[in-house]
């Protein structure tokens, strides 16, 4: 039995979980939350990290009913994400190594909600779309890499949802992608909005400005309500993320998809992407907002696979790094 604990804080999640052979035995968290119209700096963001990381800590443990002695790999998030939280959290975890006589291990996040989305849909080999606050990317496995085939040139998607909220003030709580989605369901005008994919590759910065200037004029002369605008802005960014999917699946002949990452748990993007993979006869993997947002179990199942495949991180190489691309991390648990 090989038990890991995981250490993630890359952005305004501080989550630590334990697993034990695939068995998700605690993934407790807490949410750094700013007022509407706010977004998070990473100044505050690690000193609410550092405020309650022990006692999250502490439930972790005591959740899954374990000592630090039965505890065989101490896994931490090593990038890419915010610098301030980043650092705050390998601290920790490089102190709880040594203290417990551990071996350490720095983790892709990325990799990380790889491997929790493939652990619990049990998905074969799927192209991959990793949607989140600061990344997105399609990904598929080949040669002991995970191969980015597209990604935004820009901003990820669910940092332009984000600074959308902000702009019409829509609450941080408990994030704003999901507050848009709420409100989305409600819209039933669509505005057109700029449609940027470029290749295999998507950029939503022309999006943001354009609908930045858009909802101010069209809010202000009743045009249309702040749920159209939401409606509008959801069917366009995710119509473009189904279409590099679509076509990540058709160059790799792949008839699975695994959606990861925050913006993942959105039940109108898994709509959509479920619409295009039955129509090619394919499957659509997702999980719900327990695994898909950030979490300490995701550090711990991908240090899980790194650390039976015989990696570890030597504390002088245990530093972290606020880029750190998915492909460049030698797969080295696949086959």
């Amino acid at each position: 039995m090989t038990v890991v604990i995981g250490f993630e804080g890359s952005a305004n999640k501080i989550g630590i979980g334990i697993i034990k052979d695939g068995e998700v035995l605690s993934n407790p968290r807490r949410t750094y939350i700013t007022p509407p119209g706010q977004g998070f700096m990473p100044s505050d963001t690690a000193r609410h990290h550092r405020a309650v990381i022990l006692t999250v800590l502490k439930e972790a443990l005591e959740q899954a009913g374990l000592k630090p002695a039965d505890i065989d790999c101490v896994a931490y998030t090593k990038g890419p994400g915010m610098g301030a939280p980043l650092v705050t959290v390998a601290l920790v975890a490089r102190t709880v190594a040594q203290l417990w006589g551990k071996p350490l291990l720095g983790v892709n996040h990325c990799i990380g909600h790889i491997e929790m989305g493939r652990l619990i849909t049990q998905a074969n080999n799927p192209i991959v779309l990793y949607v989140s606050g600061g990344n997105t990317q399609v990904i598929a496995y080949s040669e002991r890499r995970y191969r980015i085939f597209g990604e935004t040139i820009d901003i990820a998607v669910g940092n332009c949802l984000d600074r959308f909220a902000r702009v019409i003030k829509i609450s941080n709580d408990p994030s704003p992608g999901y507050n848009i989605e709420q409100m989305a369901k409600k819209g039933s005008q669509y505005v057109e909005l700029p449609y940027a994919v470029k290749g295999m590759d998507v950029s939503f910065s022309g999006i943001l400005s354009y609908i930045e200037d858009a909802s101010h004029k069209m809010l202000s002369s009743g045009q249309c309500a702040a749920e159209d605008l939401c409606f509008s802005l959801q069917e366009t960014v995710f119509s473009m993320l189904v279409e590099i999917t679509e076509r990540a699946m058709a160059h790799c002949g792949s008839q699975e998809v695994l959606i990861v990452g925050g913006v993942g748990c959105n039940m109108r993007l898994q709509e959509m992407m479920g619409v295009m993979c039955k129509e090619r006869g394919a499957k659509l993997f997702a999980t719900d907002e327990q695994f898909c947002i950030d979490n300490g179990a995701m550090i711990a199942q991908a240090g899980w696979e790194m650390f039976r495949s015989g990696q570890v991180t030597e504390l002088e190489d245990s530093w972290i790094t606020q880029r750190y691309r998915t492909d460049e991390v030698e797969v080295t648990w696949r086959d």
